[in-house]
């Protein structure tokens, strides 16, 4: 593997990925990364009985832990694990849902936000190509405040909106967002996934205005099983859309 670490590695609890904890440590040590940080889809704490059809459940959490610890315990010689998750910000339960977490030794939060501020209600999101250049914006406005909370290590897949509208409004739109995205200091990611099932993003315009703002990037493998680790093209495919550009691409963050 080209990367020596990954920060973006979901389980089986999110119910779209495949293969065991153990298998994502083993196939990680393989490919020679030396951190792995294990950023499942989050719990969230809801304000209805609104159920998650892409994220471990709320009784999963303490049985996510307890694995990740034994194997962090078991492979400790060999290769350093950490215990993260990958959540959306979404104002209306955010406090209730950090102080669910404060129960859990969680080392790291990545921010993927799939929804504008609201999953409950099928808020505007990432599963639709759109022409409204206000998705776009509400889209940034809603990551920008959840960077303002000090909470995350970087942004997962931040091109993840299929803004297919005029390209002027993008452009300023992003050069806002990026001017102060890189006020708060996190990362972008450029995505693995992405790039390896050919899907809108990582987006070529995107990253361009990033490499024009001088915001640094990292990349995230987004495995949703354990072969993932095996795919060097697609990891390098990440790395040629960084230097290609000149983008500053961090190697380790914690």
């Amino acid at each position: 593997m080209i990367l020596k670490s990954n920060y973006h590695t979901h389980t089986y609890r999110c119910k779209h990925a495949g293969g065991q904890d153990r298998d994502y440590v083993e196939a990680a040590i393989a490919a020679g990364i030396t951190t792995l940080g294990f950023s499942d889809h989050s719990p969230m704490v809801f304000n209805t009985d609104h159920k998650s059809g892409f994220r471990m459940d709320l009784e999963e959490t303490a049985g996510y832990f307890e694995s990740l610890l034994a194997l962090r315990e078991e492979y400790r010689d060999v290769i350093r694990i950490l215990i993260g998750v990958e959540v959306e910000y979404y104002p209306a339960c955010w406090e209730k849902y950090l102080a669910f977490m404060r129960q859990f030794p969680l080392d790291f939060k990545i921010l993927g936000q799939h929804f504008v501020y609201d999953e409950e209600n099928g808020g505007p999101g990432s599963f639709k190509a759109t022409e409204d250049p206000t998705v776009l914006s509400d889209y940034y406005r809603c990551v920008l405040e959840a960077a303002d909370t000090g909470e995350l290590l970087y942004i997962a897949h931040p091109d993840v909106i299929h803004y297919v509208g005029d390209t002027a409004a993008f452009d300023e739109l992003t050069r806002d967002f990026l001017q102060k995205i890189k006020k708060t200091g996190l990362p972008l990611e450029i995505n693995r996934l992405g790039v390896h099932e050919g899907r809108h993003y990582p987006n070529p315009r995107f990253w361009d205005l990033v490499a024009e703002a001088d915001v640094p990037a990292i990349v995230g493998l987004d495995a949703h099983s354990p072969k993932v680790f095996e795919d060097d093209e697609g990891a390098a495919a990440c790395v040629e859309i960084a230097k290609s550009r000149g983008i500053r691409l961090l190697e380790t963050l914690i």
